[in-house]
């Protein structure tokens, strides 16, 4: 059968996964009367949750006598890993765009690894429908982005299709008939090239792994795209690592292709063709699935380096044990060591001590995933805040320097200039207005800058401003950024929270808790209105006298306690703090030092 694989590109929320439920509907995937779900290829329950897709999936349809595979890729660059290895399966890229919004940062970020490897992009302009929507200047945006990253005359000679993904419709004019995704399908037929490999189908098997998987049933599983040859269950293959060292020689027990939403046993599968394989025990993601009678692995596309590290510990707090199952230190080494083997955009290593492992990764949202993931696994951590990775280059100290774009409506601009390019060290690059009484302001800031700066700067925008962020480049160190400026209200007692000794704390600051609350000394229970930290007893109940008296017996109101997200708790600690997080619970404390240190530390502060 004709073969034609293609990735989808778009930023967050621009309408993607929207767009291939509709490709799979169109495509007669479905049977007539069977039950469909909305976003279908957001098959992660955090996927669906957060509406933002994490995991690079296949899919495979198949229009008037063609198969085509796509492929639904992240839109957030925190996850870029899986961008990264992906895009080597594919030979075009359908590049999504909100008419509104014009491309943003993720897009340029996908988008400029889609062009380094040479791929003709189409482009379609995705919600035109809206009332807000201006294609023109959306196109223009994107003639502009190409022209920036370096694309050549072929890229830059690409299609456009006007498009809502919701009503699943897309045509070359703006007006025009507005019935189906008819012109999408042909214009992959004829942009989309055939894959290169299909020629090689009688040469000797090769295939470079690109996701790894497991099966409660057949095991380990490697997902990549075939380089040459045909495979067949029950053939003997080997596999080599990047450096063409022999891992393993092991026989197929099973070939799975993509058909629709579900991946299916073939017989065979030739050069082209996106398939899965089962039978390996060593190999994995970046390794050369090949005939025994090759020795020269495939090149694998190198991976973007970690910008932050996170240190993951055991919870030693006073509740340790009491929510989760899973607490010791070699259980979460195992979890994090079986992560790093499937993602490569992480790298875990041990700390001296044995009882922390340092997690390096992409950004706040990559490590965030992984502890809800841990958590709902019934795992109890601590986690610390986190911290840039430095580089040095020729013997000068580089930090990672992201480019931030920002859509704030105008009456917010001036404060958040302010605060950018202030104490967090960032460089104002453009400014302009984006319609509708909103400004969008692009400015390079270093990382440390905006760790913890997401909350400040939806209070400074009274919730409307919107912020994107993606990698940028390495340059030399700016200097100290200050941190948190506000102290915290730290409990001195062990014991449930008293809503009275709350309600007479409540002019000291904002709390993070309610009565009848579990806590203990050194948790943080809120933040302090003032620059320094400040030991407080939640516990400290009303005197009982047999004395009645006007206007003290009056019902204690409570203000709701400010309840953050896993995000922004690992955003808002500071160095001497940890975040406690249990499957039921996430909580902050100070970190519990040894009497040793605490004694040192005490003689050096005199």
């Amino acid at each position: 059968m004709d073969l034609r694989n293609v990735a989808i590109i778009a930023h967050v929320d621009h309408g993607k996964t929207t767009l291939v439920d509709e490709l799979l509907k169109q495509s007669g995937t479905y049977r007539e009367n069977e039950a469909t779900t909305e976003r279908a290829m957001d098959s992660n329950d955090l996927e669906r949750e957060r509406g933002i897709t994490i995991l690079a999936k296949a899919t495979s349809v198949e229009w008037r006598g063609i198969r085509i595979n796509i492929v639904d890729t992240p839109g957030h660059a925190d996850f870029g890993g899986e961008v990264e290895r992906i895009l080597s399966m594919v030979d075009g890229v359908v590049l999504l765009v909100d008419a509104a919004e014009g491309p943003m940062p993720q897009t340029k970020f996908v988008t400029s690894k889609a062009l380094a490897l040479g791929l003709r992009p189409i482009v379609v302009l995705n919600k035109v429908d809206k009332s807000d929507a201006e294609p023109d200047r959306a196109l223009d945006e994107v003639f502009d982005l190409f022209a920036n990253l370096g694309a050549d005359d072929e890229q830059l000679d690409f299609p456009v299709l006007y498009a809502s993904g919701r009503s699943g419709w897309a045509d070359t004019e703006l007006d025009g008939p507005r019935k189906n995704l008819d012109a999408l399908f042909e214009l992959i037929v004829s942009h989309v090239r055939t894959p290169k490999q299909v020629a090689d189908r009688d040469k000797p098997f090769r295939m470079l792994a690109t996701t790894l998987g497991a099966d409660p049933f057949i095991g380990r599983i490697l997902t990549g795209r075939i380089e040459s040859g045909r495979v067949k269950a029950g053939q003997t293959l080997h596999a080599l690592s990047r450096e063409g060292q022999k891992l393993e020689q092991f026989r197929v027990t099973k070939v799975m292709a993509f058909r629709g939403l579900q991946q299916q046993a073939i017989d065979e599968a030739e050069a082209g063709d996106i398939v899965t394989l089962a039978g390996m025990s060593k190999a994995t993601v970046a390794d050369t699935l090949a005939d025994t009678s090759i020795d020269v692995p495939l090149p694998a596309q190198p991976i973007d380096p970690p910008t932050i590290t996170v240190t993951f510990g055991i919870n030693d707090s006073p509740l340790a044990g009491r929510d989760g199952k899973k607490v010791q230190s070699r259980v979460i080494r195992e979890r994090l060591m079986r992560e790093a083997e499937t993602n490569v955009a992480i790298q875990v290593t041990d700390t001296p001590g044995g009882e922390a492992f340092e997690v390096a990764g992409r950004g706040e949202l990559q490590m965030g995933v992984l502890i809800e993931n841990m958590r709902r696994e019934g795992f109890e951590l601590s986690i610390s805040r986190p911290q840039v990775v430095f580089r040095d280059i020729e013997g000068q100290r580089h930090e990672p320097v992201e480019e931030v774009t920002i859509d704030v409506d105008d009456e917010y601009s001036g404060a958040v200039i302010e605060k950018v390019t202030g104490a967090r060290k960032g460089e104002l690059v453009e400014m302009k207005p984006a319609g509708a009484g909103k400004t969008r302001i692009i400015a390079h800031v270093p990382s440390r800058g905006l760790i913890g700066y997401h909350g400040e700067f939806l209070t400074d925008t009274r919730g409307t401003g919107v912020l994107n962020r993606v990698f940028h480049e390495w340059a030399p160190y700016k200097g100290p950024i200050p941190g948190r400026r506000a102290g915290v209200l730290i409990s001195m007692e062990d014991g449930v929270s008293v809503a009275y000794a709350i309600f007479n704390l409540e002019d000291r600051g904002r709390f993070f808790i309610g009565a009848q609350e579990q806590v203990y000394q050194g948790m943080i229970i809120g933040e302090h209105s003032r620059d320094n930290d400040l030991e407080v007893n939640p516990l400290k109940g009303k005197k009982l006298t047999n004395i009645r008296a006007s206007g003290t017996d009056e019902a204690v109101r409570l203000t709701t306690p400010v309840r953050m997200s896993l995000e922004e708790a690992i955003a808002y600690i500071d160095n001497d703090e940890l975040v406690e997080v249990t499957p039921n619970a996430i909580r902050l404390r100070k970190r519990f030092l040894d009497p040793h240190e605490r004694k040192r530390q005490s003689r050096a502060a005199g």
